[in-house]
């Protein structure tokens, strides 16, 4: 199939495309870019290396730290916090943050993964310690207040439903009675759930209720089939919503982590029924590329980027790990007292050597989500459909069928860098668009094989049908690709945490502490042993396997 009927393709099945909206001008082909923001052939080192080679140097330090995503930055910064200064973080790309990170488009800061933070509850004390830290968080008169200049401004959402916008992503616009019934249904179920058992994030070690193991053991989708819950309309924006944390459809993912996706926050509010207001959200133009990079910033030279960690062995007298520093394009070997594993899974288990039970059933059980994200950088604002204002967060209502069928996934809309400035004046931004690939058929390989020229298409055709001018206003696309993005809580997730051995077994655990699994001088420390990906989970358990 040649590019552009490809395109027209990808545009019909999106419902519309920039040809079929009559724009003209630059088109597609006139909008330059390219991949950006990670080293795929530095991960891949793995696969094509037979044997390590001998180490051209050798260092020292207490504690190494193998993984800079935001858990080995938590790690680092308990370290730091509890006095120990020797330590060493080895990064593979050129920048901590894993998919926190941050970058710009055109002088534009934007994100390159990770976008918000939900301003934390008592559960995540150390989240809140750091936002302390940060100075967005303090007391005032008795009570916690967070530095409002960092919530996401009003309007937060919008839905691109029906041929206009409305406000909120749940869709509204003449759904009819049935599907507010389905609402309604939902929402008692949630709430009802909610009563029977603590969804909390982080997910603890200890035992879970068995209304919880029991919708751990089938998939969201059985689910909503045995609870009679079949309105498409339902069904789309719990789809979206297991997506857009999870990486993958309410088809995959365990049905304890659709309903945790909602009980553990805010819950679910049928429209017209009294509702708690939703909880705010932290955000920056850059994303989590703020807090990614707050962190970094005091570790100085003790941040070793450029690092594909080869080989990491507990031996008979500590722990030695080796690396590739691509800069010097040499293996140095690190020797530790202790190592603090902060890498996904299934990187972990092919590096450790010998690797102990517990990673091996961890790594078995944890798929991974391909993620795509695209800054596209726009000249002006882009021409709106009727409805309300552009919002912070903007999503294109999609058939599951048709957007499946075009083979680019799913989009989950897009975020616009300009929306947290408080500048009135019109001028160029950036649309941060994501895409979760869990769902699609080969989605890794053709996240690795395809040109950026089709993932740019992709984008473009999507947000045509609300914007027919996005091809006119778009300078410059910068497409970064996560090939294993995130961990997908499929069922059985929720049975393997409780199984994981803990360094603290028979220890009282205060309010601050958050066991986590550890082997020997091994602590192991990443959101993946959690079953799914989120700031806050990953943040704890770096915490903890730092102040272990």
């Amino acid at each position: 199939m040649r590019r552009r009927e490809l395109l027209q393709q990808a545009a019909a099945a999106l419902g519309g495309g920039w040809a079929l909206a009559g724009c003209e001008g630059r088109g597609p082909d006139g909008i330059p870019g390219g991949f950006a923001g990670t080293a795929v052939e530095r991960g891949h080192l793995l696969r094509t290396l037979r044997e390590v080679p001998a180490p051209a140097v050798v260092r020292r330090t207490g504690v190494l730290i193998a993984g800079g995503g935001i858990a080995g930055l938590a790690a680092a910064r308990a370290l730091r916090l509890r006095g120990q200064g020797d330590f060493a973080l080895l990064e593979l790309e050129d920048a901590a943050g894993g998919n926190s990170r941050g970058g710009s488009v055109g002088g534009i800061a934007c994100p390159l993964g990770a976008h918000y933070l939900p301003v934390p509850g008592d559960d995540v004390p150390a989240v809140q310690d750091l936002l302390e830290e940060l100075g967005l968080r303090r007391r005032v008169a008795g009570r916690w207040e967070v530095d409002e200049r960092h919530l996401c401004h009003s309007p937060q959402e919008r839905l691109f439903f029906r041929g206009e916008w409305q406000e909120g992503l749940l869709p509204l616009q003449d759904v009819g009675e049935s599907t507010l019934a389905a609402y309604r249904g939902f929402a008692r179920r949630v709430a009802a759930l909610q009563r029977a058992a603590r969804f909390a994030i982080p997910v603890q070690r200890s035992a879970f209720a068995p209304v919880q193991l029991a919708l751990d053991a089938i998939t969201f989708d059985t689910w909503l089939q045995q609870e009679q819950l079949a309105d498409p309309h339902l069904r789309w924006y719990l789809d979206y919503c297991c997506r857009d944390d999870y990486g993958a459809g309410l088809a995959r993912v365990s049905a304890w982590a659709g309903i945790h996706y909602f009980a553990s926050r805010h819950g679910f509010h049928a429209p017209g029924e009294a509702e708690a207001e939703r909880d705010p959200v932290l955000t920056w133009p850059e994303g989590n590329g703020f807090l990614a990079r707050a962190l970094a910033a005091p570790l100085g030279d003790r941040l070793r980027t450029g690092r594909t960690v080869l080989r990491i062995e507990d031996g008979r007298h500590g722990v030695t790990v080796d690396a590739w520093d691509h800069a010097a394009q040499q293996v140095e070997r690190w020797e530790a007292a202790q190592c603090i594993v902060a890498l996904p899974l299934h990187v972990a288990v092919r590096v450790v050597a010998q690797p102990p039970d517990l990673l091996r059933t961890a790594a078995a059980a944890t798929p991974h989500a391909p993620w795509l994200v695209a800054n596209l950088h726009l000249d002006a604002p882009l021409h709106d459909r009727p409805g309300p204002a552009p919002a912070w967060d903007n999503v294109v209502y999609q058939e599951a069928a048709a957007a499946d069928a075009a083979g680019f996934g799913r989009g989950l809309g897009y975020v616009d860098a300009r929306h947290q400035t408080l500048d009135p004046t019109p001028g160029p931004t950036v649309l941060t668009c994501y895409l979760a690939l869990g769902d699609l058929a080969g989605g890794r390989a053709a996240l690795l094989d395809r040109p950026w020229q089709a993932w740019r298409d992709a984008v473009l055709a999507e947000l045509a049908a609300p914007h027919p001018d996005i091809a006119e206003r778009a300078t410059r696309i910068k497409i970064t690709r996560y090939g294993h993005a995130m961990a997908v809580p499929v069922p059985g997730t929720l049975q393997r945490i409780g199984l994981q051995p803990a360094r603290n077994a028979g220890h009282t655990l205060s309010k601050k502490e958050h066991d986590g699994p550890a082997h020997g001088r091994l602590r192991f420390a990443h959101s993946d042993w959690s079953g799914y990906s989120v700031f806050e989970e990953a943040f704890s358990r770096g915490h903890a396997a730092g102040s272990a």
